[in-house]
Formats: C-alpha cells, structure tokens, sequence
C-alpha cells in the first residue's frame, strides 16, 4: 500500500456509514492567532477553537489529514524514523462519540483485512495510568479488552518493571499518556496509544535499559496510532476542570505507517521511512547529484537532507520567508543544513531548488498550491542558498584553524563570520567534541545580540485560551483589515496574525510604508467603528456563497465546504472561525503602536486595545 492509497482508504473509513465524518482539508503550517508555536505542530492546533465548544460549519463529525512540523527532535533527524515535516492522519469527535467507538473503529482500520490488514497478535497499547490530575483510564482498559477479545486475544494489563511478557495494556504517566494543551493552557486529556511489533534484535541492555516495553527506545515497539480523549482544561495557575463537552482527537503518522505497511509487503527491506514512495523521487535526485548510493555511511546525510527540504518546500508555500528569528529562522536553519549536508556529500552545485521540485512532484496531486508557489519557492531557496554557500566557505575554512571547539570559538565564529551555532556545534559532535552552550551565551549577552532559538516558545497565552483579552484583540483585527482596505486599497489582503493577551500583530499585503497620515486615518476609522458598537453575528454558509456575498478569506488558505461567516455590521465581513465578542463597543480603545515591513510587498502592524 503507497501514500495514496493509505490516504484514500484513511478518509473513505471515517466517511463511510456508520461512521460519518465530513472531510475537512488541511490547514496552513503557519497558526492562525496562536503565538505559543511557531508552526502547527499537531491536528489538534487548528480545531482548539470546537474543541473548547465552538460549533463547527460541518458538525461534530470530522476527519482530515494535516500537515505539521516539528523541530524539537531535529537533531535525530537521520535515523530511519525521525522526521520534522509530517502528515497527521486525524478523525475528530467534537463533543459526540467517545472511548468505546474510537477505541473500535481505530482497531477495525487497523487490524479490518478490508483495511489496514495488520496482525493483531503484533499490536499493543498503552494506557494513562493516573495521577492527582485525573484518575486512571480504567474505561480504556476495558474497551482494549473488548476489542482483543474479538480476535481471540487476552488482553491483560502488563508490569512495565517485567518487560512485555504476555501481556497487551501498560498503563503509563502523563509523560507519555497525556496529550495537550496545545498551548500554555487549553483542552487536554489522557490518551491510549498504539504499538507495532517489529520483532527486530533492536534492544541493546547497555544502551537502553534491561528491560524492553512498549515505549522503550530502542526502537522495536513503533508508535503507529493515538486516541486522544479531550476532556479537560488546563487553567493558567495549573490545575485542570472537565471540558464543558468530551471530544475525540486522533493521530496516525501517514509516513510511519506506510513504512510498516509497504515492509511488511516486502517491498522495502527495513521500516525506514525514507524508503517509502514518498521519497523516492528526492532520494534518486541526491544520488544522482552526488554520485552515491543510499548505504552507509551516507544514509544520514540523505535522510537529513530529504527531511528538511520536505519542510522548507511546505513552509516557504505557506507564507514562511528566511529569517533571523521566529519560524523564518527555523526555515533558515533548517536550508543551512541541507547545504552542509549536501556539501558532506560532495554535491558541488546550487541544489535546493532541484530537490524541491521533487518535492512539488511528489505531494501536487494533494497540495495543488505547491505548483502555483513553486516560483517564490524558487525565489527564495536560490537566493538562501547562494548566500550560504559563501558563509560556509568561509566558515568553514576558518573553522578548521581549531583543533579544540568549545562555547569561546563557537561565538567568535558567529561574530566573525556569521556561522551558525548549530553548526558548530554538529561539527563538533563530528569530531567527538562537546561545546557548553552556556559559554557561547555568555559572551553573546555580551554583545547584547542573543539570538532567539527556534524552539522556544514565542509569547504566554494565546487565543486557544479564549481569555476576553485575546477574543477582543482577534475581534479587532477584523475593523483592522476592513479599515486598511478602505484607506489603501482592495489590494490588502490579509497574511497572517499573531495575538498575545497583549496585542495583536497584523500582517497584510502592501507594497510601501505606510505614511503616518494613513497610520492616524486607519486607527480613527478602527475607532469610530468601535464607537458606533456594531453587532457581531455569525452564519454558517456554503464557501462559494460566502465569497460571492463578498466575504474575505485568507489567500492561499484552503477552506472546507461550509464555513463560519463573521459580520460586523457593514463595517466588515470575513470567512474565520472565531470566537468573537458580540458587540464591538466591548474593545475599548484602539492604538496602533508600531508598522513596519513583513517581507516582500507586505507589511506588518503592532496594536493595541486599552
């Protein structure tokens, strides 16, 4: 079974009778009004609104496949099974079914031989196994045994300090059975995972503990499903209270699974997710390009490369430029190492864009707006690429004047040249050394030019907590466009948001600086509409309807069928999601506070509510 097929039985499972989902297709890497991540790490990030209670415009039913990236593990990435860009295979229940029936059907998709076909005698799970926050997940426990019971399995509770044994339900910690908030606070809850037994002699005593279980590292247990059973809300002082509705939220991994499925055909010779159809095309690119097959001691640098490039190809077509901080830099870092990697490998030209193009090829059938931004993807990896090659040249020469790396050298290089700490300190690792990042923060406050890393989070709070704060400011950015539009033309669009309990951020298409005269006539009509306290009301209409009547979307947003329509008076009207308040005279007074450039023919407001 290739990604495609895996893709259309996923959507064709949950949309069928009796099941009933509505499809709804993926959002942009990029989240809308969420300033506690960078990119959408998750299926949940999208949907946090409806699962605190939010009505959605397809109902409760819902099913999708989102795109997400995540860098907190990037520094495995180049072994068989770590990835930053992925896909998320997810079937949602907004406050209807729960436990038993997504505990069943996810079993059915898996083990059904009109399905997934997997043995069941090779699957196992986990459970979270309680705490002072929640009580231990007994009603999983008893729906798992049901299910085994079917296919003539015993399902019994097993004793992590015994290893597996005969046994098919290990209860778990938070740590490794609980999934959210999405942000500092939000919907969360216990969760039940599913395991593939490889049966691989990958468990080393020395390396990862005496005993094998389930969740060991080792790496023969792979994580191929996870049910999440939203039922709470984190509150800012910690603690947590049951959601006013139970919601579902699930999450198979499309490459982790169509690894397993395509080596349990015997198609690939390994579980290595960069075998997979998926990457074939970028993989025959690299070898043509370096002259090297895919085998030790190669196979890192490859994997790396075809990870990253993946993510910077969806990232730059979401909206996402180089930068030196923010997601921009994640971009950027991920781009530097994809030219050193392909240096290692000894590929000599300009390369990026040649992989990208694989990229494009292999995702356009699903991802169409990949095709129609493959110029500006161009663009811009050409240019960051150019601009590498000379950084590392020098670098690099200069980089090896060193016999010993450490916190010191690792700054002057910064300072001098201009080279990543990252890859100091890769290079380092190379060479068995280790750098104490401590020193080279020292001297960067030095300098008082510490730079912000990419996996720190942005700002505290966020729109997912529906404080009053952030659904006025959210609100605002509604006047906010409809006012520029008036002021600067049609042409302005919106690009983005970014709102803290704090201010918004407002990203929109323009070509120059806005002259102080046009600041003061945008904040006044923001106001005035505040004043006149329009109502707020909201339809759930077909999208081609919505747009007819003039409704404004996001460009480059992919929408589903039936979308929420916000109205503020006729003051404004936009496609959005919500929530928001029911009166604008609720915002108080509006200030913009700062303008300044976003980017190439776009620029990028900073406002306030008092």
């Amino acid at each position: 079974m290739n990604t495609k097929q895996l893709r259309e039985k996923f959507i064709t499972f949950f949309t069928s009778s009796p099941r009933n989902h509505k499809e709804i297709p993926s959002s942009s890497l990029v989240p809308e009004n969420d300033p506690t991540v960078l990119f959408i790490t998750a299926g949940m990030h999208p949907l946090v609104p409806y699962l605190m209670g939010e009505p959605h415009p397809l109902g409760k039913r819902l099913v999708d496949i989102q795109k997400s990236i995540r860098t907190d593990d990037i520094e495995e990435v180049g072994d068989l099974r770590h990835l930053t860009f992925f896909e998320m295979l997810g079937n949602w229940s907004l406050g209807d079914y729960f436990k038993k029936e997504a505990i069943e059907w996810s079993f059915e998709f898996l083990t059904g031989k009109k399905w997934l076909g997997l043995d069941p005698s090779r699957l196992y799970v986990s459970v979270f196994e309680g705490d002072g926050d929640a009580p231990a997940d007994d009603e999983s426990i008893q729906h798992w045994t049901n299910v085994f019971k079917t296919v003539a399995i015993n399902a019994t509770v097993g004793d992590l300090s015994k290893g597996v044994l005969d046994n098919r339900i290990f209860p778990y910690p938070k740590a490794k059975n609980w999934w959210g908030p999405a942000g500092v606070t939000g919907p969360c809850g216990p969760d039940t995972e599913m395991f593939f037994d490889t049966k691989l002699p990958l468990h080393d005593t020395k390396k990862h503990g005496p005993i094998c279980h389930i969740n060991c590292d080792c790496g023969r247990f792979l994580e191929i499903w996870n049910d999440v059973f939203m039922q709470y809300h984190k509150k800012p002082d910690g603690t947590f209270e049951p959601l006013s509705q139970k919601n579902v939220d699930t999450g198979m991994g499309m490459e982790r699974m169509t690894a397993i499925l395509a080596w349990l055909a015997k198609v690939i010779p390994e579980p290595d997710l960069f075998l997979t159809d998926l990457f074939r095309e970028g993989k025959n690119a690299i070898c043509a390009l370096s002259g090297k097959n895919y085998e030790e001691p190669f196979k890192k640098s490859m994997r790396i490369i075809l990870d990253h490039i993946r993510a910077v190809t969806f990232a730059i077509s979401d909206g996402v430029e180089p930068a030196n901080k923010e997601r921009g830099y994640v971009v950027r870092k991920l781009i530097r190492r994809v030219v050193r990697h392909g240096q290692l490998l000894g590929i000599p030209t300009d390369f990026l864009f040649e992989l990208a193009k694989s990229v494009v090829s292999s995702y356009r059938e699903f991802y169409p707006q990949l095709i129609s931004n493959t110029a500006k993807i161009k663009e811009i990896l050409d240019n960051e690429e150019r601009k590498f090659r000379s950084l590392l040249l020098r670098g690099t020469r200069e980089i090896e004047k060193y016999k010993t790396l450490d916190g010191k050298v690792a700054f002057d290089l910064y300072q001098s040249f201009g080279f990543p700490l990252e890859l100091t300190l890769e290079i380092a690792q190379e060479r068995g050394q280790k750098i104490d990042k401590k020193t080279f923060e020292i001297e960067f406050e030095k300098h008082r030019n510490l730079s912000r890393t990419a996996s720190t989070g942005v700002f505290k709070g966020g729109l997912q907590d529906h404080s009053e704060a952030t659904i006025k400011l959210h609100t605002a950015t509604h006047l906010l466009q409809a006012a520029l539009r008036k002021i600067l033309g049609d042409h302005v669009r919106q690009q983005g948001s970014h709102i803290t309990a704090e201010r918004l951020r407002f990203d929109f298409s323009h070509p120059k600086k806005l002259t102080g005269d046009e600041i003061e006539k945008v904040q006044m009509l923001v106001n005035d509409a505040i004043k006149k306290n329009h109502s707020i009301s909201v339809s759930i209409v077909d999208l081609d309807e919505a747009q007819e009547e003039g409704a404004l979307t996001v460009p480059g947003t992919v929408y589903p069928a039936k979308v929420k329509v916000y109205s503020i008076g006729d003051f404004s009207k936009e496609v959005c999601g919500g929530p928001h308040v029911d009166f604008t005279g609720r915002l108080g007074s509006f200030k913009i506070v700062k303008e300044e450039a976003a980017g190439s023919d776009s620029r990028r407001i900073y406002a306030l509510l008092t």
